[in-house]
């Protein structure tokens, strides 16, 4: 495999993982408070996959609720 496309691929899977672990924990503990209205278990596993592929945004939107709060 050609050195570039291995950099890529790793590259990838390390953004791929760390927005899963971004996900997981938004749709646990952060949802309610960027959004404070209830959110049920649905709406958390609808969540789930564009909270993992827009972690960058999700993250930032959620610090900058924590500093509202």
């Amino acid at each position: 495999m050609h050195p570039l496309v291995a950099l890529f691929l790793n590259a990838l899977a390390l953004y791929a993982v760390i927005g899963v672990m971004t996900a997981l924990a938004f749709v646990t503990f952060g949802v309610t408070r960027v959004q404070p209205a209830p959110v049920s278990l649905g709406a958390r596993i609808l969540i789930l996959p564009g909270a993992a592929a827009l972690w960058p945004y999700v993250l930032k939107r959620w610090i900058a609720a924590r500093g509202t709060r």
